[in-house]
């Protein structure tokens, strides 16, 4: 197939999608791209190219691995149904999974999606605490259902009037982060205390993904959940993003910071591309819950999704992906690093494991924000065949979250690549 021939296909698919699912969607790419296969690291297009995957962390151990395709058509062979008829292998997912937390994290729920986990956390929070107000980042995203559209300011919708959510900035980089987001946590504690709000919950994703990937110093967020917590609120970890190993160390990305959430919230890397999700929480939260309330998921926690969890918690312990997450992160920062002093462009390169962001301003850390020029360079890396995106609130970060099955030899492609685009 001829450029000309793939654009014209492309072009036709791009009609259909819009002809049939409407314009609400939105796609990658100035030039999007069409993808009909997937191994490990790599995503192949229709006409037989193969792209670097550096950004979906869905596909967290890597595009089709074996040992999760065989796990979900097997279980699918078998039996699927519910959470409301006994099934064992759910309770082997849910063994298997709990173990991975501190002991006092006793119990998970489970869902399909990260928003759905987030939506009920919030419904947890309020009924524990009584509390009506939430607290999360300034471009934060936390999900797509009514009630967390409003606490996902990254969708760009304002806050409709009289609303119970407090916005706060995202960290910084500097030795005293956790003073500066705890005093601003504070400020928002009070606002909410003049306004006859009682506070239910702080609701932040670890690493701050939306707001521009904010990982050090680790603790930096110790002091904000402890004012949170004096208030009697609750602290909601979201893990959707920076969970599953992928930062490298830990599992959690909370316990980079050691702490001990109230409530932990999982999605999108659970399945490996499978819909399952969930939410894991300290008991007597849900002795409470449950005394007042039920939740009912009919996909939530059902056999095949729970085959497919069990498989991808197998895959990274067998194949020390936390620990090449660690190394391989490490590697890629440094390498990232090495390009900044290249390129003054780049201002700033921050992260943990596999999930990493690099800054972008025009004439110098505080310059202005290289909005267009992130987007360029997005562009320009699609073009060489590697993926990756921008993230923050002015969409001047590079956003790298490559699946966990990511080599040094790809962040030496990763770095090469990008090295030609910042030069273009």
């Amino acid at each position: 197939m001829s450029v000309a021939d793939e654009h014209i296909s492309t072009q036709d698919v791009i009609a259909r999608r819009s002809r049939l699912l409407g314009p609400a969607y939105r796609l990658f790419y100035d030039q999007p791209v069409q993808f009909v296969r997937g191994e490990g690291v790599w995503l192949h297009d229709a006409a037989g190219h193969r792209y670097l995957d550096a950004y979906n962390n869905v596909a967290s151990v890597g595009h089709c691995h074996p040992h999760v395709v065989q796990a979900i058509a097997r279980q699918a062979a078998l039996l699927n149904t519910h959470t409301r008829y006994l099934h064992e292998t759910v309770l082997d997912y849910a063994e298997k999974l709990l173990a991975t937390f501190p002991p006092q994290i006793g119990h998970v729920m489970f869902t399909c999606t990260g928003s759905e986990a987030n939506d009920l956390a919030l419904r947890v929070a309020r009924t524990c605490t009584g509390g009506t107000g939430f607290i999360v980042t300034a471009n934060a995203y936390h999900g797509v259902t009514s009630a967390l559209t409003e606490l996902s300011p990254s969708l760009g919708l304002p806050l409709p009037e009289g609303s119970h959510v407090r916005l706060v900035p995202a960290p910084v980089s500097a030795a005293n982060a956790g003073e500066i987001f705890a005093g601003h946590v504070r400020d928002a504690l009070a606002d909410m205390k003049k306004s006859g709000i009682r506070p239910a919950a702080l609701l932040v994703d670890t690493i701050f993904s939306s707001d521009g990937v904010f990982a050090d110093p680790p603790g930096f967020l110790r002091p904000a959940v402890e004012a949170v917590r004096a208030d009697g609120a609750l602290f909601i970890a979201d893990e959707v993003q920076p969970g599953f190993g992928r930062c490298g160390g830990e599992m959690w990305e909370f316990a980079r910071h050691g702490l001990l959430p109230d409530l932990i919230t999982m999605g999108k890397p659970m399945g490996n591309g499978h819909p399952v999700a969930g939410m894991a929480a300290r008991p007597e939260l849900l002795a409470e819950f449950g005394r007042r309330s039920r939740y009912f998921n009919t996909f939530g926690g059902n056999p095949v999704s729970a085959a497919a969890g069990i498989a991808v918690l197998d895959v990274i312990e067998d194949e020390g992906l936390m620990k090449n997450a660690q190394h391989t992160g490490a590697y890629l920062i440094k390498l990232l690093r090495e390009l900044q002093a290249r390129h003054a462009l780049i201002t700033e390169v921050r992260g943990a494991g596999l999930f990493v962001g690099v800054e972008l301003r025009r004439g110098g850390p505080t310059g202005a924000p290289a909005t267009a020029e992130a987007a360029r360079i997005v562009n320009l890396l699609r073009e060489r065949r590697v993926l990756i995106s921008s993230a923050g609130p002015h969409g001047n970060v590079l956003k790298i979250r490559p699946p966990l099955v990511f080599r040094t030899e790809h962040a030496d492609l990763l770095v090469e690549r990008l090295d030609q685009a910042l030069q273009n």
